[in-house]
């Protein structure tokens, strides 16, 4: 696994939220487990774009961070549910309020990132 050579500064924050936050899907994975899609089966269907292994190491993530809580039941085979703690849920208006932001400036936003993204290729 991925080992720190600096340790991030948390002086604010903003340094501890994107300490929380960062990587890909985080943000989706909270907002998905939200409205009730709680088994890693069904949050991969969500999030096509990410593998597998990616989505389990930031589930953990959010775990260590206690903003989800997980649940392993003893059947064969295993069954696992993610819900969020209610420190979790405190984030849901910020991640509503950032998808509110999003969607009313897609029409300014969208056509920068694919040129950004164009740029790049």
């Amino acid at each position: 696994m991925y080992e720190r050579k600096i340790i991030p500064n948390l002086n604010c924050g903003l340094d501890l939220i994107g300490e929380v936050l960062y990587g890909k899907w985080k943000i989706r994975l909270l907002w998905f487990i939200d409205q009730g899609h709680k088994r890693p089966s069904e949050l991969q269907r969500k999030i096509p774009d990410a593998s597998r292994r990616v989505l389990n190491i930031q589930l953990k993530e959010l775990e260590e961070h206690e903003l989800v809580s997980k649940v392993i039941y003893p059947v064969v085979p295993p069954k696992v549910e993610y819900s969020l703690t209610d420190f979790g849920k405190t984030l849901i208006p910020v991640i509503a309020a950032i998808g509110k932001w999003g969607d009313e400036h897609e029409a300014r936003l969208r056509p920068l990132i694919l040129k950004r993204l164009e740029s790049n290729d």
